[in-house]
């Protein structure tokens, strides 16, 4: 019975999410903000974030700065203090102190007989939010990233990478290199970082990028690879085409078929449909194989069949 009655207050508070913005609905979350239960807090934060109301702004403040208090107990998993931050985020609140509070809290918190830090969605949402914030001064906030770009969980690497993106300017991509260069214990946080590259700096980080496809760990290798494919660039295609009839490795081969694929662009696709008419047989699978990123294209779908009844007729 306590359950079905706690998932009543919930779905309530998740209803008006769609309300309209006036006293009675602001009633409603104010009191729910208050409430003991983090979840319902974070359901709460939820709504006002939907419906913009900056007038329950002081209300949320006060409940972020509660739940930092015995915070396993009061708020398990941080889901409170996550989804007040992304409420704040939501409204443009440009205040840095709560998001710098969140940005370097640590939750350690029991898990199948062992301690793991519950704060890393908390982290990564604070550092999101760095750049908004008028009163930071634009080198404080790159201090604050750099010791992101160190932090113990992967997430929070991720978007320390996306918001140093975010920052452009002429510090941002030397940044990213140097993020880039150091490498990471996630390939897909560098993979992260060579898309920023490409899009802060067009062909001068692509001459970067590209570097990176003779790398000795395999999974760099493939994430600039797919990051240059992504860039949807004749240049990089031209690179990537390069690099697959130079390459000896089968698995690399098709990481480059894929990445190749994904461009979207006229060349790749020519150059694609002529290795399934004349390319050796396990080639042409290959192929075949990186065009299903195109299943829904009818188009494509239909100049690949063209290409496999031309392949049959020779």
């Amino acid at each position: 019975m306590a359950n079905s009655k706690f998932e009543e207050q919930l779905e309530q508070i998740r209803v008006l999410r769609k309300a309209s913005p006036d006293a009675g609905t602001f009633a409603i979350l104010r009191r729910a903000l208050r409430d003991r239960a983090n979840l319902v807090i974070a359901e709460a934060a939820r709504a006002a974030g939907e419906i913009h109301a900056a007038e329950l702004i002081p209300d949320l403040l006060t409940a972020y700065s509660r739940l930092f208090e015995d915070p396993v107990k009061t708020d398990p998993k941080c889901w409170g203090k996550t989804a007040i931050i992304k409420a704040l985020t939501t409204m443009d609140y440009s205040e840095s102190p709560p998001y710098i509070r969140g940005s370097t809290h640590v939750q350690m918190e029991p898990v199948w007989g062992k301690v793991e830090d519950a704060a890393g969605p908390l982290r990564a949402n604070c550092i999101l939010a760095l750049p908004q914030c008028s009163d930071l001064q634009r080198s404080e906030v790159f201090r604050r990233l750099v010791d992101s770009l160190m932090d113990p969980l992967d997430p929070v690497r991720l978007e320390a990478v996306r918001t140093i993106e975010q920052m452009d300017g002429d510090e941002a991509p030397l940044l990213l290199r140097l993020k880039a260069r150091s490498g990471d214990l996630r390939p897909a946080v560098t993979g992260c970082a060579f898309d920023a590259i490409l899009h802060l700096e067009s062909e001068r980080g692509l001459d970067f990028v590209a570097e990176f496809l003779k790398s000795t760990d395999p999974e760099v290798r493939d994430e600039a690879a797919l990051a240059m494919g992504l860039w949807r660039h004749a240049r990089a295609i031209e690179i990537l085409i390069s690099a697959w009839k130079d390459t000896m490795d089968r698995d690399f081969g098709s990481t480059l078929l894929r990445a190749i694929s994904s461009s979207r662009e006229e060349s790749a696709l020519e150059f694609l449909l002529s290795l399934v008419r004349e390319a050796p047989g396990w080639q042409a699978a290959a192929v075949l194989e990186a065009l299903e990123l195109h299943a829904g294209s009818p188009e494509i779908q239909a100049r690949t069949a063209l290409a496999r009844k031309e392949r049959l007729q020779e």
